[in-house]
């Protein structure tokens, strides 16, 4: 964090705290608001199509973050700091942009096995 000193960083961060970054392969699952308020295409019988939700996650998800340092090519990050909780954010952000309004349930971003953020909106869980 660019507002917190190098000691602050260090005890905050632990070893994420390296001043010339490191990685993280992140997986996200997107959960889909299916309610039956949503209009269901009476051709396709979907809500979205399916092609079209890959070309929404490709522009929103992998073109911004995917083989990126979050901290120095995704201009969002320049002054968020790059938590996974602020990854799921960003993630919403960007989906609910392209998504029809009321179809993103939640964003569930996989730092690790262990370290998992889910984001709805306003409202964070974290396990």
């Amino acid at each position: 964090s660019k507002s917190l000193s190098d000691e602050e960083n260090l005890k905050l961060f632990g070893k994420c705290n390296n001043p010339n970054g490191h990685g993280h392969n992140y997986k996200a699952r997107l959960l889909m608001s299916l309610f039956f308020s949503l209009q269901i295409d009476p051709v396709s019988g979907m809500v979205i199509n399916l092609t079209d939700l890959k070309e929404y996650m490709q522009e929103a998800i992998m073109e911004p973050l995917d083989h990126k340092n979050l901290d120095k090519d995704v201009p969002y990050f320049a002054e968020v700091v790059s938590t996974t909780e602020n990854v799921a954010v960003f993630i919403w952000e960007n989906l609910k942009k392209l998504l029809p309004m009321g179809t993103l349930y939640k964003v569930k971003v996989y730092e690790t096995d262990q370290n998992i953020v889910i984001y709805k909106g306003e409202e964070t869980i974290s396990e």
